[in-house]
């Protein structure tokens, strides 16, 4: 998770987790319109795991 994510997660924590997938970005937009602190916290979460692999 670089400097700028987080600080862009603080921002505005839907476009922090914007590569992370459409349900990322619309769960963490519904969050924050419920209120600022709980958008943020889901996009540090969001960010802070690490990429799981896909088996095929």
């Amino acid at each position: 998770m670089s400097f700028w994510r987080v600080i862009l997660s603080i921002i505005f924590p839907p476009l922090a987790v914007m590569d992370k997938g459409c349900g990322s970005i619309i769960i963490v937009f519904i969050l924050t319109l419920c209120g600022w602190i709980p958008g943020v916290i889901s996009a540090l979460i969001i960010l802070n795991n690490p990429k799981k692999s896909i088996i095929y």
